[in-house]
């Protein structure tokens, strides 16, 4: 008996070791590397169910008047009596050093204590089950349980230590993020160039303080998505070889508030520490957002609390301890006024679509480590990619070398990038989607519409490529047309010949086939939008005058956009109404007039389509020759 006595405490002791140690990593106090202290949690409670599993079985159980009879017959040495049962060894027979183990429920009468005695039974009695046992499994256990799913629920909310939810140490990118250059950076010269001072500065605080000047605080990159507004903050870094401290806006944003200001006050004390260095704070509308709208909480909550903070710190740090806080936006419009004040981001850079020159350049980056044809031309693929960005024109690339390697060509053609470009335009082709020849002829016809006009109209855009062929989702056909050069203003007439083009496609359905169909749908919005937007906000219509019409409305707490507020009465409506109705219109008596004329070449073009799907805008010259 004592011997089992003796494994009781031994096994507490080691129970209360490890209980001890998952307390300890719970705190932090532990092992960083081991973060799988609920596993250790779960295996500590699974052998205290299977030790006590064999410790039942070990036991032998016998009714109590067998007990009885036992203790009568003198077959019974000592016993251990409780409230629970009583537990005892058998007197040894010859040759047994320890007799058997033997396990009862009591029933309790007064005269069990005197049979004992009579029977010379040596008998312990335990009031309870000991003070150790109650402590550790009625008030030790069940605090720990409550303990660990409080922490581990705090760790998956927060993200963070058990007792540091806040403190995320944002860590120091380093490697091949400092290695990226001006040199790994096509385009965008006007951006670098305004970017080279906060490269001095970093190189040396103290050469734009001879003169009493300082470094702008913050710099803030905005443009739009793709164009390369990150590549170019690690290219600062690595130009000025310093570290580089990289978070996203979202990262500060947790559950519990608080949170990501503590995280702000975190980030800002390890850039001190490096000093000089960059912050960079990627899709900073995340938690710059405007302040306003409905009270949400006192006006407490966790993304105002961040905003705060992060106003507070760049307040709170000396220029010239050579920490730039550089950021990236797309959304400029939405950011709070306190952020763009003078001495925040006091200096905003401005990363524009890449122009013809700077798509070429970036073309030739992307493609550096592809095996080009000989005879491929990455002008003509920067001319019909008007509008691409940096991300767009490496997908391109990207895209062209997937469809050679799948045709198991040696190198990559100028129709492989063509292909590459259709699918990104207008997705990939869906071969499965057959159709029927009555929707083959209207697609044609619709498609030759949209050519003939565009080739028609004084300032319509040459023809690339024209399409019967599925592609995406509901596109059953697209005409290609690319401009000639870079266009930054539209003016009348070209917004009067592009409504006649968009509608084209239907009139070619009514001249040809005698009725219309749903595929001019896209069409037809595209057409009433820019009718809309020329008659209210370019003001290019005659009787309204060089007015616009409605306000755009920023819902700031919702962060939507586009929302129009009415500032005119019905009337004004009403002749509004009327305007968009007469330029429609206007554009669809044009495109049927262009049509009529030419309904043999119509017919032709249709024709000629139907046979081959896919026509060049070189064998469209040919045609209507």
């Amino acid at each position: 008996m004592s011997d089992q006595n003796e494994s009781i405490k031994q096994w507490a002791e080691n129970g209360s070791r490890q209980l001890g140690d998952t307390l300890r990593r719970l705190s932090g106090q532990g092992d960083d590397k081991n973060h799988n202290w609920l596993l250790y949690l779960v295996l500590g409670f699974a052998l205290v169910f299977l030790w006590q599993g064999i410790m039942a079985t070990h036991d032998s159980e016998i009714p109590y008047s067998e007990f009885i009879q036992k203790v009568n017959a003198g077959q019974v040495e000592q016993v251990l009596v409780s409230e629970q049962a009583i537990v005892g060894n058998l007197t040894p027979e010859a040759g047994e050093t320890q007799g058997k183990p033997f396990v009862t429920v009591p029933l309790w009468n007064s005269e069990l204590v005197k049979t004992l005695e009579q029977h010379n039974v040596k008998y312990t009695v335990r009031q309870g089950g000991g003070w150790f046992s109650n402590f550790v499994f009625v008030w030790l256990l069940p605090m720990l349980i409550l303990f660990a799913l409080w922490g581990w629920m705090a760790r998956r909310m927060t993200g963070g230590g058990f007792f540091g939810l806040g403190k995320r140490r944002t860590p120091l990118e380093a490697g091949d993020l400092q290695q990226t250059t001006f040199n790994d950076v096509a385009g965008a010269e006007e951006a670098k160039q305004e970017l080279m001072e906060t490269i001095d500065f970093l190189r040396d605080p103290t050469h734009i303080q001879r003169l009493g000047g300082r470094m702008p605080k913050g710099v803030l990159l905005v443009g739009a998505p793709g164009t390369g507004k990150t590549l170019l903050a690690r290219a600062v870094a690595g130009e000025a070889k310093v570290p580089f401290f990289n978070i996203g806006g979202s990262e500060f944003i947790e559950l519990f508030v608080g949170v990501g200001a503590s995280r702000v006050r975190d980030l800002f004390e390890q850039a001190r520490q490096k000093a000089p260095c960059i912050i960079f704070i990627d899709e900073l509308d995340a938690i710059g957002r405007s302040r306003g709208g409905p009270v949400v909480m006192g006006g407490h909550d966790e993304r105002e609390q961040t905003l705060n903070q992060l106003l507070t710190e760049m307040d709170g740090f000396d220029a010239s301890s050579g920490v730039v806080v550089m950021a990236a936006t797309n959304r400029p419009e939405i950011l709070d006024k306190a952020l763009l004040r003078a001495g925040r981001f006091d200096r905003q850079i401005v990363v524009d679509k890449p122009g013809l020159a700077d798509r070429v350049a970036i073309l030739k980056l992307h493609t550096q480590n592809i095996k080009l044809a000989k005879n491929l031309d990455l002008g003509i693929i920067a001319q019909r990619t008007p509008g691409f960005v940096g991300a767009d024109l490496a997908n391109i690339a990207n895209e062209a070398a997937i469809l050679a390697v799948r045709d198991n060509q040696e190198d990559v053609t100028l129709q492989n990038f063509e292909a590459a470009i259709d699918r990104i335009i207008a997705g990939p082709e869906k071969k499965s989607r057959a159709l029927s020849e009555a929707e083959k002829r209207r697609v044609a016809y619709h498609e030759s519409g949209h050519a003939l006009v565009a080739k028609q109209v004084p300032t319509g855009e040459p023809v690339h490529k024209i399409s019967i062929i599925p592609r995406g989702g509901m596109a059953l056909g697209y005409t290609l047309q690319l401009p000639v050069e870079e266009k930054f203003l539209s003016t009348e007439p070209e917004l009067k010949d592009r409504i006649a083009i968009l509608l084209g496609g239907r009139v070619a359905e009514e001249i040809a086939l005698g009725d219309v169909s749903s595929g001019a749908q896209n069409d037809l919005e595209k057409a009433s939008e820019i009718a809309h937007a020329m008659v209210c906000e370019l003001g290019m219509s005659r009787k309204l005058g060089p007015l616009t019409y409605g306000r755009r409305q920023k819902l700031q707490y919702l962060g939507t956009e586009g929302m129009e507020e009415r500032n005119f009465s019905d009337d004004t409506a009403r002749l509004i109404d009327a305007e968009v109705r007469e330029l429609v219109e206007e554009g669809y008596r044009r495109a049927k007039d262009i049509l009529a004329a030419q309904r043999a070449t119509l017919d032709h073009l249709a024709q000629r389509l139907q046979e081959c799907e896919v026509l060049s805008g070189e064998e469209l010259k040919q045609l209507l020759m």
